[in-house]
């Protein structure tokens, strides 16, 4: 038999949310070459301060082709357009192909088990491995939230009985009071 049992702890008061800082207008751009006087790339950004950035980016590629970016990044996210229409080389649709042809084969076994095997939807369950390791997490778990739980008792006396000698002046503190 085995017995798992969760705890909940409230660790809201150990995040600190970052503050917000306003968003500062801005303007850069550069261009880049791998050669004195030849410029194969660059960039170009410009930021209004309200969070929403233009850009544009442009680089020669492999075929000596100029391939330009042009983007929108606001709170909605990144929003490319691009100046070429990509192709996949050769081994990119061999990959594809083969990732599909996998997809589509383990989808139809899961759609249509196999008689005596279960359906994938009951099918999860932990191994031996996994249910040991479980109990023995939780079972630590336990034992240090009742070690924490005892610290804390432990330390609630004695805040409760150093309050209850202060009530009574017969706290040393090292000041004088008459």
């Amino acid at each position: 038999v085995v017995c798992l049992s969760a705890a909940w702890a409230d660790v809201s008061h150990l995040v600190t949310p970052e503050p917000k800082v306003p968003a500062s207008p801005y303007v850069f751009s550069y261009q880049a070459g791998r050669a004195p006087g030849h410029v194969d790339r660059q960039h170009t950004e410009v930021s209004d301060g309200s969070g929403v950035i233009r850009g544009a980016f442009s680089y020669v590629d492999p075929k000596n082709q100029v391939r330009t970016v042009q983007y929108v990044a606001d709170e909605h996210g990144f929003h490319p357009q691009l100046s070429h229409k990509l192709e996949d080389s050769a081994a990119v649709q061999a990959a594809k192909k083969r990732h599909f042809e996998a997809y589509n084969r383990i989808a139809q076994e899961h759609a249509n088990p196999a008689p005596g095997q279960v359906a994938l939807a009951h099918a999860p369950h932990a191994s031996a491995a996994v249910a040991h390791a479980t109990q023995k997490h939780l079972s630590a778990f336990e034992r240090i939230a009742a070690e924490h739980a005892a610290i804390g008792r432990q330390q609630e006396a004695q805040r409760l009985a150093l309050a209850a000698q202060s009530e009574h002046g017969d706290v040393d503190d090292g000041q004088y009071h008459p």
